[in-house]
């Protein structure tokens, strides 16, 4: 026989529900051109990522 699960009570009901927010996401600088990237993701700008070239990237893209 199914038994009620019990009164939660409202201090833990509201700090379950305090944690649900946005988060910014993680942005840094390249180390190779500088510019503004994601982090933990290959450069779109130069196509570089832990210091080693992993895509080509055309130049006249980027201009």
């Amino acid at each position: 026989m199914a038994l009620p699960k019990g009164k939660v009570s409202k201090a833990r009901g509201r700090s379950r529900r305090a944690n649900w927010k946005l988060q910014l996401p993680a942005i840094v600088e390249c180390s190779q051109c500088h510019k503004m990237k994601l982090a933990h993701r290959v450069c779109k700008h130069c196509g570089y990522y832990d210091g080693k070239q992993v895509i080509q990237v055309d130049e006249e893209k980027n201009a």
